[in-house]
């Protein structure tokens, strides 16, 4: 599904998709004792602070522009006309969120999406897997970004940087419309890159459910 058509990231990914997903987590943790864990979100923060700023100078501007068109153009009659549009200007900003990303501050948006990340892996529990290699896959639909942050075992072995290139390709694959097909290619990229260093063992359990979370 498009992003624009999703209202809620349990919508985003048809049933189908969610089914080869399971699949694609299923068939990596053959091969590891890692647990690859795969989570949706619509958005990461609310971003009130980007919110009210746009729709602020959205009413600003079109204040100016009436004003101007009246030719009446004084503090007392263009005060009150922002504070009579803030609030159309800032239900546009509630029906298209994808504005106020461009009124939230340098880096607000990146950090944003880490921290719900870390929020997100204590949250699902994958700091509590036996040997610490629960590795989260963590996309967020209205920023269009993605973070995977491994557990304690993990980050001995693969460092944060050996993530990027997934990073990278999910992200892509994200904007390209393509989310179901380069989040499976992830998943198998990142379950042969877990092999290398976490061999699956004979008595291996799976300690996480292969399904995709949404939230």
């Amino acid at each position: 599904m498009d992003l624009s058509q999703a209202q809620h990231a349990e919508e985003f990914f048809s049933p189908e998709e969610k089914e080869r997903i399971r699949e694609a987590v299923a068939q990596a943790e053959k091969r590891t004792s890692g647990e690859i864990a795969t989570m949706i979100v619509w958005a990461s923060d609310r971003y009130r602070e980007a919110e009210a700023l746009g729709a602020l100078l959205l009413a600003g501007l079109v204040a100016v522009v009436a004003a101007v068109a009246i030719r009446h153009v004084t503090i007392w009659s263009y005060i009150p006309l922002v504070f009579l549009l803030f609030y159309p200007a800032l239900k546009l900003f509630h029906r298209f969120p994808r504005l106020k990303l461009s009124f939230a501050a340098a880096g607000r948006v990146a950090d944003a999406v880490s921290e719900r990340a870390l929020v997100a892996f204590y949250q699902q529990g994958l700091y509590r897997t036996k040997e610490g290699t629960g590795v989260l896959i963590f996309i967020s639909l209205l920023e269009r970004k993605v973070w995977i942050l491994g557990d304690r075992g993990i980050d001995q072995k693969i460092p944060q940087g050996e993530w990027n290139n997934l990073v990278d390709e999910l992200a892509q694959g994200l904007r390209q419309g393509k989310a179901a097909d380069s989040l499976c290619q992830v998943i198998a990229s990142c379950g042969i890159e877990l092999a290398k260093h976490f061999p699956r063992h004979s008595d291996d359990q799976n300690e996480l459910p292969d399904e995709i979370i949404a939230s």
